[in-house]
């Protein structure tokens, strides 16, 4: 049994269909900036700023 979609729900659903690739970006972003935040060793984060620097 399907529940019906408030028009909120339906917006957000077509917005992630039409904006996939922006979807994704924003979830890996989001995953590094977790990763950095709460998980990242002090090694991890100069390993980082070497590939940042590099990009930049």
């Amino acid at each position: 049994m399907d529940k019906e979609l408030t028009p909120q729900e339906k917006a957000n659903k077509k917005w992630a269909e039409n904006n996939r690739e922006h979807r994704t970006y924003l979830s890996k972003r989001s995953t590094a900036r977790s990763f950095i935040n709460k998980n990242a060793t002090k090694e991890d984060l100069l390993e980082l700023k070497q590939l940042i620097e590099s990009k930049l």
